[in-house]
């Protein structure tokens, strides 16, 4: 199952979606992949009730982008949980179906980089230049930049419907099919589309991030009396550049895992189910551990809640929190 926008030449899918398993190993698989969706879901389902509980963080940007990101996890997460189980399953889906599923999969997954690009300004502004940080970052453009992020990265998906609306007879919606991006838009003009696309996309993002996380390094160093605050802000540094160095997997991984499969045939169940968690599973646990834990005042609020679920507004004193966290 590949939800990733970058399809891979359909002449690579040819075993794509013909091996079996037993019955003990698929169950024990999709077992894993719900265990593992229940625990993030509850997470995220609790830093959620966090941010909306309490109204001090509707007022703040970096807490704003930050529930954009976990909702977006969460969304990404369930659709290809739902995918890979239904792959198991049903084998084939109604081919409309699919589409829906497939092309919200794919706008979650292009989401991510750009909101962690948004969040890596947010917190540059916040750094670099704070005397303008309360006239740049308000919510309204917060919003509005949330907004942007959604309709450039529906773009692609939409474009790969028409392009396949455009090449596929009427009836081809109404047919099963196994539930695989490239199956589903397989024409070659999507594959060299989402290449180009693709690789200006994340050159864009990458660039974007590399600056801004160098200029808070600089900043943070200049600033800092001490060394707990220069590794502080180092480590944060370190756990994006992994999350996005994940997040981008999701780009690179289905034609590497296309042309794996095609040389071992016969391991293409396990090949599937390893990039399954590599890339869309052990990513969902990095937006909880940079910001639901590292963060010192959505933390204190965060377990407080979780401590006191069902005894009514709980208050708690603010906490201050150094700006290169």
């Amino acid at each position: 199952m590949l939800t990733s926008s970058s399809s891979v030449p359909p002449e690579l899918l040819s075993n794509s979606s013909s091996s079996k398993e037993d019955f003990s190993s698929a169950l024990t698989k999709n077992l894993v992949a719900m265990m593992v969706w229940l625990v993030l879901s509850a997470i995220n389902g609790s830093l959620v009730h966090t941010f909306l509980r309490h109204s001090l963080f509707y007022e703040n940007p970096r807490y704003i982008l930050f529930v954009t990101m976990v909702i977006n996890d969460a969304l990404q997460l369930s659709l290809v949980t739902a995918l890979y189980v239904v792959s198991y399953v049903f084998r084939r889906i109604h081919a409309s179906i699919c589409c829906v599923l497939v092309m919200t999969a794919v706008l979650t997954t292009r989401s991510t980089p750009l909101i962690l690009a948004g969040m890596a300004l947010e917190r540059y502004i916040s750094i670099c230049f704070p005397l303008h940080y309360s006239y740049v970052c308000t919510v309204p453009r917060t919003l509005l930049l949330i907004g942007v992020i959604f309709m450039l990265t529906a773009a692609p998906p939409i474009t790969d419907l028409l392009i396949t609306v455009a090449h596929r007879p009427p009836s081809f919606f109404h047919t099963e099919i196994f539930c695989d991006h490239p199956l589903l838009f397989g024409h070659r003009s999507i594959y060299y589309k989402n290449c180009v696309f693709d690789g200006v996309y994340l050159s864009f993002v990458a660039l974007t991030l590399l600056y801004t996380y160098c200029q808070i390094m600089l900043a943070a160093r200049a600033a800092s009396s001490g060394l707990a605050s220069v590794r502080r802000a180092r480590n944060t540094v370190l756990l994006h550049g992994v999350q996005l160095l994940l997040c981008m997997l999701a780009f690179v991984v289905p034609s590497l895992q296309a042309a794996l499969i095609s040389l071992f045939p016969c391991l293409s169940l396990e090949i599937r189910y390893i990039f399954f968690l590599l890339v869309y599973i052990i990513p969902r646990f990095m937006s909880p551990i940079i910001y639901g834990f590292r963060d010192e005042l959505f933390r204190n609020y965060w377990t407080r809640n979780l401590s006191c679920q069902g005894q009514g507004t709980v208050k708690i004193r603010p906490v201050l929190v150094k700006v290169n966290q």
